[in-house]
């Protein structure tokens, strides 16, 4: 979700190692952007390409993906539908190709994703898992090298613009935080989000995400500090300049940092909206 910031939190990268194409699904919106970014990484003179984050079940999507056959690997960053949808599909149009993500409900015909730093060798390109819960609980990002170059699949968890919704109850903005530090770390690698334009440098839009956290969580106290018992009054508070067509989400990423400042609120359970609702 976008809230004040609704610029890129980085420069944009002026240029992409040739190995990478992005395949953009034709679902905008506003919480997809543009529409859901699919990356397919091919290293120069390898046969098969690793495709990351198929998005939804449309066909012309899907199609567009398995022109790009043969395809060795499909990876996930998350399980939000507009990441996941179209991969049962894609898997089976390309002969049962496994995909793998954190969440045994989005894996096909291999294992989860379950060892943060795990390497995956072949297809002439080397890929290292990145533990990043936060934005939901399944969050993963990949760094990608190929003859010295290195990307940063970020999914949801870094966008080409604007901020991410951290998406309570299954997300945890303790862990969000703690995986925007790890991904500080990654500064001048560019980073391909899951929507939006790529960024050139994957460190720096993390700490400027940082930043814009912990100013968030400053109006959040100064909400409740002056009266506000509820999330809904919270969001009405701190995203006054926000369209209201988009509080419902900001009130997911309100409950999170409610919950990380220990804040006991008037209400139970999260609302009922669902993230990839227009």
């Amino acid at each position: 979700m976008t809230g004040r910031v609704t610029g890129a939190a980085a420069a944009l990268a002026d240029e992409l190692p040739g190995w990478v194409t992005l395949l953009r699904a034709p679902n905008p919106g506003p919480m997809t952007l543009d529409g859901t970014n699919t990356w397919v990484l091919r290293a120069p003179g390898a046969e098969h390409a690793v495709v990351v984050d198929p998005g939804p079940a449309d066909e012309e999507h899907l199609a567009a993906i398995a022109a790009h056959a043969p395809i060795g690997l499909v990876l996930i960053t998350h399980g939000h539908p507009d990441h996941t949808e179209g991969a049962p599909r894609l898997s089976e149009r390309l002969g049962g190709v496994h995909v793998l993500a954190a969440d045994p409900a989005h894996t096909i015909g291999g294992e989860p994703l379950t060892e943060p730093g795990e390497h995956f060798g072949g297809f002439g390109l080397e890929i290292r898992l990145l533990d990043t819960p936060g934005h939901t609980a399944d969050s993963v990002c990949f760094l990608v090298e190929h003859a010295g170059e290195r990307v940063v699949l970020t999914g949801d968890t870094i966008l080409g613009r604007g901020t991410t919704v951290v998406a309570h109850p299954d997300g945890h903005l303790g862990d969000y935080l703690t995986s925007l530090e790890l991904l500080s770390t990654y500064r001048g690698i560019p980073a391909l989000p899951g929507h939006g334009p790529a960024l050139a440098d994957c460190g720096a839009a993390a700490e400027f995400y940082l930043a814009h956290r912990r100013a968030r969580l400053d109006q959040v106290r100064a909400a409740v500090a002056a009266g506000a018992t509820t999330a809904p009054e919270v969001v009405e508070r701190v995203y006054a300049d926000v369209d209201r067509s988009l509080w419902w989400a900001a009130e997911w990423s309100v409950r999170a940092q409610l919950e990380y400042l220990g804040v006991a609120t008037r209400e139970s359970g999260a609302g009922g909206a669902e993230l990839e609702q227009p």
